[in-house]
């Protein structure tokens, strides 16, 4: 009878020792296809998936914004439809994710979006985190306050309060150059510059390309400060990883430039509202 037990014993150890053999093994398998799916191409990944997700605003008009049909309109959706297109042959493969300045990294990081073309500022710090392609729009910052009380040097807003969006170029600019001056930060446009039509600041410092399309559509404000800072660069940026992703984008917005496209954006959306205040060469980046 003991002898029994034993060999029953034994093989049930066996058994449990095969079995657990077997679990680690379809473990590890599991775990080195999740690997090679990170592994795997973002652009086959796309192609296979007939998608993209691009990363948009969706207040910041005119580059990126839903309109009142729930449509994405802007000029950086126009850029992405183009991409779409030329990519997968149908600007309508593209999915539109709405984003906001403070998370358009964290979406890419996250892989919530393929690229995101929302105005997208080009800095050292924000290099570190993903990686921009070649650009197509050219930006400073501006200031923009009410009619009477305009502000003309960033003197002047000592002792005021000065409205920005979090995680933007000028949330930046203010913070580092000039930390004094009291900002009042928001998450969205919209909250921003309502911030500046209700009182509860005394200046908006943004993007100057948006600043002189906004005041355009709302008499009673000025660009008191037009160019502040230095000129940089607006791009699409992709995760680090992707950087089959990211060589395409780059030879993709050079054809764009080259055979037109960018300035077509420009003259359907931007040149409308602009005038001739502005020449799409003080927008858009330029390639022969």
């Amino acid at each position: 009878m003991n002898k029994t037990f034993k060999k029953l014993t034994a093989l049930f150890a066996s058994l449990l020792l095969a079995a657990g053999i077997t679990a680690c093994n379809d473990k590890n398998d599991a775990q080195s296809a999740n690997a090679d799916a990170t592994k795997a191409s973002a652009l086959e990944r796309i192609k296979r998936e007939d998608k993209i997700r691009i990363g948009v605003f969706s207040d910041k008009p005119p580059f990126g914004y839903v309109d009142k049909d729930g449509k994405n309109q802007g000029f950086d959706v126009e850029i992405a439809k183009a991409l779409t297109k030329d990519l997968l042959g149908d600007e309508n493969k593209v999915e539109f994710v709405l984003v906001e300045a403070a998370n358009r990294a964290e979406y890419l990081l996250s892989n919530k979006v393929d690229i995101t073309l929302a105005n997208f500022t080009v800095t050292p710090a924000r290099q570190e985190v993903v990686d921009f392609a070649k650009p197509y729009m050219k930006v400073a910052l501006g200031v923009v306050s009410k009619d009477g009380a305009v502000i003309t040097d960033v003197k002047q807003l000592e002792g005021k309060t000065l409205l920005v969006n979090k995680g933007t170029t000028a949330d930046a600019y203010f913070s580092k150059n000039f930390p004094q001056i009291k900002l009042l930060k928001f998450e969205q446009n919209t909250e921003t510059f309502e911030a500046l039509r209700d009182g509860r600041g005394d200046a908006l410092a943004h993007d100057n390309a948006l600043l002189f399309a906004w005041v355009k559509e709302n008499p009673g404000f000025t660009v008191g400060i037009k160019e502040l800072g230095d000129i940089d660069f607006i791009a699409g940026a992709v995760r680090k990883e992707d950087k089959d992703l990211l060589e395409w984008l780059n030879a993709e917005t050079e054809k764009l430039g080259k055979e037109g496209v960018l300035q077509q954006a420009y003259d359907k959306v931007l040149a409308p509202i602009y005038g001739d205040s502005i020449k799409a060469s003080d927008i858009v980046v330029e390639y022969k």
